[in-house]
């Protein structure tokens, strides 16, 4: 019942927000909020056990209306609740034409992304993957900036192919084992395994590239800085904080156990584009000038980091993945707050137009250079935790390139230290460039920075919540 909760909770919210749309805030935030509750009460009871729920959908088709919750779902869950709460107490209905529309569409992705982290039957996981995709591409589309037509359809057509592939994998393993659940997590598993190494190689190609273009990592992250400078600030917060971990969370969840053999072969090709995707994200970050921009590069090196730790397949390194992604999410759902509220007061994202914020706006000063140091994993904030997982694990990986991958990425480290202390240069100190008198944080920003803040310093000084709960 908890599990079908969370789901209902966003998409009966999306469809009251359309029949009552003076109340579309309000039934936002409170979905939301009780979304948030319910993950929190699933990750303090999961070691009692994982919660489940499975029954017939299509079984014709071998398709079951299966949900399954362990460690990691709860996880991403708790994390998908948050970040929805966030961005919907930070949004402004007056800065939002048709804001009832633009709630219940981001309640619906809400939805979807609930539903990839929950389902275990691997038709019903694709059928909520869609769900998620589609009101993001209308809320790109009508609400974005004004490339948002050509920008969104070279997201839409950049998903929308990788999507295809995964369905033709999906269609295939599901033809190996006729029954009631063909498309089960453990049926899939079993026959995956059961494959010829030949086959287990040429399907891991359809799923990974579905998945590599939704993390991104290179080459196939071109749609992404686009997307994330065009999109309205609540959308890109969507994108991403919760819709690239889409990816990272497939590959954990359905590509490692149902391919072992095609990820074993696959595995250093997939390590070297990831590294290559740091290095070229990061040195691409230090020439940006657009702020939004500047961040959209900096999470596809974070990306990168991650799924090359992923791939020397190392309890420590995947453990650290499974914690860095709710850190990434939450810092980078900060950073983007900060974005928009620079956004709104100067109108601009030309970094070379900032300057002394420090001066002008000292509170907002202060919250982003404290979520710019979580972003490159300072010690005692979030992100230094699974970072140091990340690192130790790849260095301890059986795999024979461990030194080099480690040093590799780790020159990342150091570009990442390097281009946001030149964005904070830029924009928070040095002489105001805009001499406009401007508001410092309303009580609104301040209570959305003030949680994204305290989640920052208590998890990067007490981590073993989400370290226990991320081991079940």
């Amino acid at each position: 019942m908890i599990l079908i909760t969370l789901l209902a909770l966003p998409f009966v919210a999306a469809l009251l927000s359309l029949l009552v749309p003076k109340q579309a805030k309000i039934l936002a935030l409170v979905s939301s909020a009780l979304a948030v509750l319910i993950t929190l009460y699933m990750s303090m009871h999961i070691a009692e056990g994982a919660l489940t729920i499975a029954q017939a959908w299509l079984p014709d088709l071998g398709i079951q209306f299966a949900l399954h919750a362990d460690g990691l779902s709860c996880s991403l869950s708790l994390l998908t609740a948050l970040i929805s709460f966030l961005v919907f107490l930070n949004l402004n209905n007056k800065e939002v034409p048709k804001a009832a529309s633009f709630y219940s569409l981001l309640l619906f992705a809400q939805t979807g992304l609930m539903g990839v982290f929950l389902a275990s039957d691997a038709m019903l996981f694709y059928f909520f993957w869609e769900l998620a995709l589609i009101p993001i591409y209308f809320l790109s589309s009508i609400w974005g900036g004004e490339n948002r037509i050509k920008v969104t359809f070279k997201f839409f057509i950049y998903t929308f192919i990788g999507s295809l592939m995964m369905l033709a994998g999906l269609i295939y393993l599901g033809l190996q084992t006729p029954g009631a659940d063909a498309f089960s997590y453990h049926a899939l598993v079993a026959v995956g395994n059961s494959l010829s190494n030949t086959q287990q190689i040429s399907l891991f190609v359809l799923f990974f590239l579905a998945f590599a273009i939704k993390m991104p990592i290179f080459p196939f992250h071109t749609w992404q800085p686009d997307a994330y400078d065009e999109a309205p600030t609540s959308v890109t917060i969507f994108l991403s904080a919760l819709m690239v971990k889409m990816g990272l969370y497939a590959v954990l969840r359905w590509l490692m156990p149902v391919l072992p053999e095609g990820v074993s072969y696959w595995s250093n090709t997939v390590i070297i584009l990831s590294i290559i995707g740091i290095l070229y994200a990061s040195i691409i970050a230090l020439q940006q000038t657009n702020i939004k921009r500047f961040i959209a590069y900096s999470s596809i090196a974070h990306m990168g980091l991650m799924c090359a730790a992923a791939f020397v397949q190392n309890d420590l390194a995947l453990h650290g993945v499974k914690i860095q992604m709710f850190m990434h999410g939450i810092n980078i759902a900060g950073m983007w707050l900060v974005v928009s509220i620079i956004e709104n007061r100067y109108h601009t994202k030309d970094m070379n137009a900032l300057g002394g914020i420090a001066s002008t706006m000292p509170k907002l000063a202060v919250a982003f250079v404290i979520i710019s140091f979580a972003n490159i994993a300072l010690p005692l904030t979030n992100g230094f935790v699974g970072e140091f997982m990340l690192f130790a694990g790849i260095f301890s990986s059986a795999n024979p390139n461990h030194v080099l991958y480690m040093v590799l990425a780790g020159l990342g480290v150091i570009l990442g230290a390097a281009y946001t202390l030149r964005m904070l240069q830029k924009v928070v100190f040095g002489t105001a460039s805009n001499t406009q008198a401007v508001k410092d944080l309303t009580i609104n920003e301040w209570c959305v920075l003030a949680i994204v803040l305290s989640l920052i310093i208590a998890l990067g000084v007490y981590a073993k919540p989400l370290l226990t709960l991320t081991s079940f």
